[in-house]
């Protein structure tokens, strides 16, 4: 078994980054070399603004390499409930910007040729419990009615023909995708560097003076200044940007990838082929790789840790539950144990602007993959002029009380969660 992404593992690697010295004045600065800070990087790029991105490690070293592969439409919240906290038109922007997300995404693949089995495959929300199959319904009766008519509630019996798993019914999203992270995240930044992007890996940022007009930046490899500077860091967001560090809670998720599996096993456990997601709280989430391997991963240890160590206990926890789920595949083969640090607010509402002199797009919550490109697009057009789209503006962040970079409370979480999964 590899303690390794299976993305990073099966992607082939970047070529494109800059070899000429760090220096000079830039237009934009991007710290970040994930999906938000690709898609800026590319889109202001082909406008023809002078952009360079900062990674700390390589494209896609973070989250954006460490994820289960979905692309699902929808909120991390029910629509009724973000409806209740958010009001009617803002719930119903932010679920558009996820389903203008995904379209994002299936042009961008499409325009710049990037081979990684992009598909629309929808997505289950599995009820886990009968009493979650009630709650399912009311919000997709809402849902369907007031935002996403491209919806669908299943039975128990419907899912026969979708999940080898007994379940107690779904909503099904339709709009909702998968890709191969790993090949999108790589093409991607490709397509940034041909559109003229500069992008140097291994360049952590040590130091940033955003006051005034010019913004001077300090990083591993020599300093730059420029007009404007992206924070594209999410988790990974480090110490010396505290406004950040105190409104991210970095959360580990964990995942593991079965060997290939036989087409009769495929049959037996994911015949619908989608992204799955059940209703527990500290649920688990599942979907095929292109290589008919079972990915399967959720919240196994509630850790701001991600290492080997870290990575092979949340692993042995994820076994045990893939063998509850799935009893036909108790004894398969794990090929792969990864983890990484997802980027989690109070709230679990992503948040996007202009900050202390600083443009910033994070806290996706679990839905980044699908929501990030998006959002750094989002923000290089509104760098750029054009009409600022930011479904988030105005969305007040508060810092998260006690909480100055390292989340101590996490296994305090971790039990609250488990106590309502036994009690509800």
């Amino acid at each position: 078994m590899k303690l390794l992404s299976y993305w990073h593992d099966t992607a082939g690697a970047f070529k494109g980054g800059a070899t000429a010295p760090l220096e000079g004045h830039y237009d934009v600065a991007i710290i970040g070399g994930g999906f938000t800070g690709l898609g800026a990087a590319r889109q202001l790029a082909k406008a023809g603004a002078r952009v360079v991105l900062l990674e700390a490690e390589t494209i896609g070293w973070g989250a954006s390499g460490r994820n289960g592969g979905h692309l699902n439409n929808g909120l991390a919240h029910s629509y009724l409930a973000a409806k209740a906290e958010l009001g009617k038109e803002r719930a119903i922007a932010l679920y558009k910007a996820l389903d203008d997300s995904i379209d994002t995404l299936e042009a961008l693949i499409a325009e710049e040729g990037i081979d990684c089995n992009f598909r629309r495959a929808g997505k289950l929300k599995l009820a886990s419990k009968p009493e979650h199959m009630a709650g399912i319904a009311r919000n997709f009766e809402a849902l369907h009615a007031e935002c996403d008519p491209d919806t669908a509630l299943l039975s128990a019996a419907d899912l026969k023909s979708e999940v080898g798993s007994p379940f107690h019914g779904a909503m099904l999203s339709k709009k909702s995708a998968m890709m191969h992270m790993g090949r999108y995240v790589v093409g991607l930044a490709e397509a940034a560097a041909r559109h003229g992007a500069m992008i140097f890996e291994k360049c952590p940022v040590t130091a940033v003076d955003a006051k005034g007009p010019v913004k001077r930046i300090a990083t591993a490899k020599g300093s730059i200044t420029a007009r404007e500077v992206i924070m594209a860091t999410g988790a990974y967001t480090s110490s010396n940007f505290s406004y950040f560090r105190r409104r991210i809670i970095a959360v580990g998720s964990f995942l593991i990838a079965t060997r290939p599996l036989t087409p009769d096993e495929v049959a037996a456990t994911m015949p619908g082929n989608r992204t799955c997601v059940n209703s527990m709280n500290i649920g688990n989430y599942f979907r095929l790789a292109p290589d008919n391997r079972l990915l399967f991963g959720g919240r196994a240890r509630f850790s701001a840790t991600s290492d080997h160590r870290s990575d092979a206990k949340g692993g042995e926890i994820l076994k045990a539950s893939l063998a509850r789920i799935f009893p036909q595949l108790a004894k398969v083969e794990i090929d792969y144990c990864w983890g990484g640090l997802v980027d989690m607010t109070k709230d679990r509402y992503p948040r996007a602007g202009y900050q202390d002199g600083l443009w910033y797009a994070m806290g996706y919550s679990g839905h980044g993959a699908q929501l990030s490109t998006h959002m750094g697009m989002i923000l290089a057009d509104t760098i750029l002029g054009r009409p600022d789209r930011n479904p988030l503006k105005g969305l007040d962040w508060p810092a998260v009380p006690g909480h100055f970079g390292k989340p101590w409370f996490l296994p305090l979480v971790g039990l609250y969660y488990q106590f309502l999964d036994r009690i509800k």
